[in-house]
């Protein structure tokens, strides 16, 4: 199998066309997204950039201190991100998404690093950074999409949530059901991608290892692994973010907060 053909400056400055021609294409059809696109593009370089050099200075380190930095500002970041896309009306949202995404990637990571993987030290920066990253990634959007349905759905219901209240239900058996349905729509990408994975898509993971040159059942099997991560951690996160949510909607006494 041939080696990983590198890409010199020229190679991505031919690859900018394409999002030149994007921009072009989007003029020509006046659809508007001419600035957006020179944005996305901007920061997709830069910020792709910036990681590659950030990433080359921790894997050389070669630190678990080192490791632990980047994770906990991955972490960070997406958790203000999660927390943007729901609500910043909830003073404790922060720090509610921030340990429920926290908990669910700590928590498949340990469980894939002791039983599935077993690299030699546990904080192996080629395994444990991209791994993390992923589980991350996926744990904000389904935090925000969760979160943000059933924020939406609770303020639009204060009337049925004070109907269940009076009749005395307690503050979990009110929304139970917005609870619910908030989990399945942070899980529907998820569920969404694993129906087809590997018939109509091939995720990025596996793109990037066959063009690395590794075997493409070792690929797969990697692809498997990380998408069973994704599951498990994204049902968590969602689980907790919308607890978290319930607790801050009701006061000592059960009472809906306006």
């Amino acid at each position: 199998m041939q080696e990983l053909i590198k890409l010199d400056f020229v190679d991505l400055a031919c690859a900018v066309g394409l999002m030149g021609a994007a921009i072009a294409l989007s003029a020509w059809e006046r659809i508007g997204l001419e600035l957006n696109l020179a944005i996305a593009t901007g920061r997709t370089i830069l910020q792709l950039a910036v990681l590659g050099y950030v990433l080359e200075f921790i894997f050389a380190l070669d630190n678990p201190w080192a490791v632990l930095a980047i994770l906990s500002i991955m972490l960070t970041i997406s958790a203000i991100v999660a927390r943007n896309r729901i609500t910043q009306k909830i003073p404790q949202m922060l720090p509610l998404v921030w340990g429920s995404i926290f908990l669910s990637t700590a928590l498949t990571m340990v469980y894939t690093n002791v039983l599935i993987i077993q690299p030699d030290r546990w904080f192996e920066p080629q395994y444990v950074i991209p791994l993390a990253g992923i589980v991350l990634g996926n744990a904000m959007n389904a935090a925000a999409l969760a979160g943000e349905r059933l924020v939406s759905t609770i303020n639009a219901s204060h009337l049925e949530i004070e109907t269940h209240l009076s009749l005395g239900a307690t503050p979990q058996q009110a929304i139970v059901q917005y609870r619910k349905d908030a989990v399945r729509a942070g899980l529907i990408p998820t569920l969404n991608q694993m129906m087809v994975i590997g018939m109509v898509t091939l995720p990025g993971i596996i793109t990037g290892q066959l063009l690395s040159g590794v075997n493409a059942r070792e690929a797969a099997s990697y692809q498997i692994l990380i998408m069973f991560m994704i599951a498990f951690a994204n049902l968590l996160t969602t689980v907790l973010v919308t607890r978290g949510i319930t607790r801050q909607f009701f006061n000592s006494t059960a009472q809906l907060l306006r």
